[in-house]
């Protein structure tokens, strides 16, 4: 049976348990090149991880022969660079999230990719877990009626790490990022609602630097209208005195709730007054799932993975219309 042969750009720490491991224990897939730009670090990473090669230059793993296909998980900054390399080299790609630091790269990077007919995945996992699975059963199945809105609520403490003025997290770098914890986080629950509920075509909203502690926003407050008409609302902080995450869907004939991270209960709450609480535990390697639907596809199983180079730029631009304002102003 054919295997899918994978190389990784940026093996750092999401690839350590989230997605590295996933590309050994999938079926048809194996691991056979890692990539950092630190020789070293690359070197460590494939001893510990018993994958056989390793660079310190993307080119050398996007070139290598026996690389099928490449999981590009350096930060949103390289993304467009390396996906367009692998394009001219035909190598399928699956990028991280989010796809690009602005939607015009998003393009860029689908245009390359259908210019060389190379596969583009991005890597909203939660298409693919059992937990967010068996939401979009109950909505699909019609248990709520007909959706009417949603409402998006996750604030988070300050937390020290961000004291550092030298040595601050790429998550709160825009020029590395795009742009702050409500870009790296709530691109996840963003893109799950546009898999459940289609897709969204207008927004509105405020970015602010409340504690101007880093270069980037630290709250987000936003409304979306979705193209079928269903109403959203949604606040993101990161200032906050605990952590809170919360995604309600309204139907007219229930409400389900939900946390976008972690392994906290379905909620879902009937207009009879029945309740009901579903646990569904995200495995291990929480990409995995979602990556055995990519190999399915290389393998010729067409249509198999659900978050395409298309979908993950629509997300994008959602982003880009709340910080549009935060982003000129911070220049």
């Amino acid at each position: 049976m054919e295997i899918i042969k994978w190389g990784i750009i940026g093996c750092g720490n999401v690839t350590e348990v989230k997605s590295g491991p996933a590309f050994q224990k999938a079926s048809n897939s194996a691991l056979v090149a890692v990539m950092r730009r630190d020789a070293a670090l690359a070197e460590d990473y494939a001893k510990r991880h018993n994958v056989p090669k390793w660079y310190s230059n993307a080119e050398d793993l996007i070139n290598d022969p026996e690389v099928d296909a490449v999981y590009i998980a350096t930060p949103p900054s390289s993304h467009k660079e390396y996906t367009i390399l692998c394009a001219k080299a035909r190598k399928p790609v699956y990028v991280e999230k989010p796809m690009a630091l602005t939607f015009e790269e998003c393009n860029e990077m689908i245009s390359a990719c259908k210019e060389h007919n190379v596969p583009l995945f991005v890597a909203y996992y939660r298409r693919g877990l059992p937990r967010f699975l068996k939401i979009k059963e109950i909505i699909d199945q019609g248990k709520l009626g007909t959706i009417r809105h949603v409402n998006c609520v996750l604030y988070h403490p300050f937390e020290k790490r961000y004291d550092d003025e030298i040595n601050l997290p790429w998550t709160v770098l825009p020029h590395i990022s795009g742009g702050g914890i409500f870009v790296d986080l709530a691109c996840h629950t963003l893109d799950f609602l546009d898999f459940v509920l289609g897709a969204i075509k207008s927004v509105r909203g405020h970015a602010t630097s409340q504690l101007l502690a880093y270069p980037a926003e630290d709250a987000v407050s936003m409304s979306f209208l979705f193209e079928n008409g269903i109403h959203g609302s949604g606040i993101w902080n990161f200032a906050s005195f605990e952590r809170y995450d919360n995604t309600e869907i309204v139907g007219d004939k229930g409400k389900i709730s939900f946390s976008t991270f972690g392994n906290d209960p379905i909620h879902i709450q009937y207009a009879n007054g029945e309740k009901e609480s579903i646990t569904i535990e995200n495995p291990l390697h929480i990409q995995q799932p979602f990556i055995e639907t990519v190999i399915a596809e290389l393998l010729g199983n067409e249509g198999a993975s659900p978050s395409k180079g298309v979908s993950g730029a629509r997300t994008t631009w959602v982003i880009d219309q709340v910080l549009k304002e935060f982003r000129e102003t911070s220049r």
